[in-house]
């Protein structure tokens, strides 16, 4: 089914679109433990399950398309491919396309991917939404386009004011859904929503959400991510920061009460990060299922 289709569906009886995110593993010599993983998150009857795109955005080593067929096949689950642009020529995307259409891939998120440091950019694309144009060029029937967007603006936008007409962009170049980095103050959410009616952007908005329950999360994701910290957060990480157990229990506990908040106000979608860890995505389901 088709991601847009599906809120249309799942919103018209006031009920969230539910869905995972997972990543291939970094040595195609584990990939049985993405499978492993959703073997398990299986229980959580998800909406759909995105897969990222891997690392440099190199087609000849990629396994989003397979991993996202397999899901899709094995367990009757829709699925997203992510799939990213910045170091990608016409030709590559070009290929990935068809390979998603062999695959009976319907739905995309459509991305610029990470600049990594020292590594040479094709810069045949420089922007998401040009990587969208070329997608509804290349097939506009055949595949749904999402997009990413940023609560909070992204790093490298000059203001809030510029992302938001970005966004626009995205939505003109045929993008939509949208769903969001991460974030741990529902507050700039809302605002966020409020910003994008505002000025005329309507499509259907997942917010997505990390579960932070290990400490080495909170300066590999919370401070890359550049997501504010509101005071109930930075409390939680004072109190159990070396305390390992406290803050899996507490990480799980902030995120079900993050994501029945925004239940509770009208979102959309809730998007979680699972960081392939079925166990806490699990817990924060379990916390959540009565109001899906």
């Amino acid at each position: 089914m088709k991601i847009p289709e599906l809120f249309r569906q799942k919103n018209n009886n006031n009920r969230p679109v539910f869905s995972l995110e997972v990543f291939p593993p970094k040595r195609k010599k584990n990939m049985d433990s993405i499978y492993s993983a959703v073997d398990k998150l299986k229980v959580t009857d998800p909406d759909f399950i995105s897969v990222t795109y891997g690392a440099g955005g190199n087609i000849a080593d990629n396994s989003t398309c397979d991993i996202a067929a397999n899901i899709k096949k094995k367990y009757g689950i829709e699925t997203v491919a992510h799939l990213t642009c910045i170091n990608s020529t016409r030709d590559d995307v070009k290929v990935m396309i068809e390979r998603f259409r062999d695959a009976d891939i319907e739905n995309v998120m459509a991305l610029r991917g990470d600049i990594v440091p020292g590594e040479d950019i094709k810069r045949e694309f420089t922007h998401a939404n040009e990587l969208a144009i070329e997608i509804q060029r290349k097939c506009s029937d055949d595949l749904e386009i999402l997009g990413a967007c940023y609560p909070e603006g992204h790093y490298e936008s000059p203001s809030r004011d510029a992302d938001i007409q970005n966004l626009k962009y995205k939505i003109g170049a045929g993008v939509r859904v949208l769903i969001t980095q991460l974030f741990f103050d529902n507050r700039c959410f809302y605002g966020f929503i409020d910003n994008l009616r505002t000025v005329g952007i309507n499509v259907p908005v997942s917010a997505g959400i990390m579960p932070i329950v290990k400490a080495s999360q909170i300066e590999k994701t919370v401070q890359l991510s550049g997501a504010s910290l509101p005071h109930r957060f930075t409390e939680m990480i004072a109190k159990y920061e070396h305390d390992k157990e406290g803050l899996y229990e507490a990480g799980i506990e902030y995120a079900v009460r993050q994501c029945r908040e925004l239940i509770e106000n009208g979102t959309e979608g809730i998007h979680i990060y699972t960081m392939n860890d079925p166990d806490v995505a699990i817990r924060v389901h379990e916390g959540i299922k009565d109001l899906l």
